[in-house]
């Protein structure tokens, strides 16, 4: 069983910068492709960044693509997003999540992944 935990979510302005966090247990996170979804109220969860095991290859969202950043640290066991110029449309519960089974980093929809964090809010205020 894996675990999750997310933090580093708040309040922020428009146009601000956050970096959320989600560590991980187990001893196999390194093998694991690692994924960002957000979930804003009324709306269904929805893909946002995806993380190879090794962290060389990265897959966004439209709607992040040149202001989200995907990382990991495998040795922390810990995946990360950095935001940058957020909007308020950005505004949205953030959760991490594993795809164990390797199915790609392109299978953007949330079936496709096994563990979950309990997610941490992240608003942006106009």
């Amino acid at each position: 069983q894996v675990q999750l935990v997310e933090s580093g979510g708040g309040l922020v302005q428009a146009g601000g910068s956050l970096r959320l966090s989600c560590a991980a247990s187990g001893r196999t996170f390194s093998t694991y492709i690692m994924g960002w979804f957000r979930q804003a109220p009324g709306k269904e969860r929805e893909f946002v960044a995806a993380i190879s095991w090794g962290g060389g290859s990265t897959y966004y969202a439209d709607s992040v693509k040149g202001r989200f950043t995907i990382s990991r640290d495998n040795a922390k066991n810990t995946v990360y997003l950095q935001m940058n110029s957020l909007k308020p449309e950005d505004t949205a519960v953030y959760y991490c999540a594993i795809d164990r089974h390797g199915y790609g980093l392109g299978k953007t929809a949330s079936q496709w992944y096994d563990y979950w964090g309990q997610g941490t809010q992240v608003t942006v205020s106009s």
